[in-house]
């Protein structure tokens, strides 16, 4: 058991809370990978179809990671950029199937920008 005076073990995976809503800007974009399509079956297990991806603008390097990675993501239905209010060009909206719904991504630009809209 680690004493108070240990340093922390930053090998340890830290829980992310599934929320529907992925804050990446504490991640850098080869960490992304992994988490993004486990973060997302999480999500579909839960029952949450809708999902908000929070990349940021910054250099550009974490959002084109996140872009090219979603249609990769046999859960995805649809995705579309955030509107001005949820967070713009820093974030987009994932839509995601229910188990067994099919498979592939595909970029959806006529979905409303408000969570549970088709």
């Amino acid at each position: 058991m680690p004493s108070e005076t240990d340093p922390p073990d930053f090998d340890e995976p830290v829980p992310l809370p599934i929320t529907g809503e992925l804050d990446l800007h504490t991640f850098r974009p080869r960490e992304i990978g992994e988490l993004l399509p486990e973060y997302l079956r999480e999500c579909v297990a839960r029952g949450i179809l809708e999902v908000r991806v929070i990349h940021g603008r910054g250099t550009g390097a974490l959002k084109a990671g996140v872009l090219a990675l979603l249609p990769r993501i046999p859960e995805i239905e649809s995705m579309s950029p955030a509107s001005p209010a949820h967070g713009g060009e820093g974030a987009t909206w994932v839509r995601l199937r229910r188990c067994g719904a099919g498979h592939g991504g595909t970029e959806d630009t006529e979905k409303s920008d408000s969570p549970g809209t088709p």
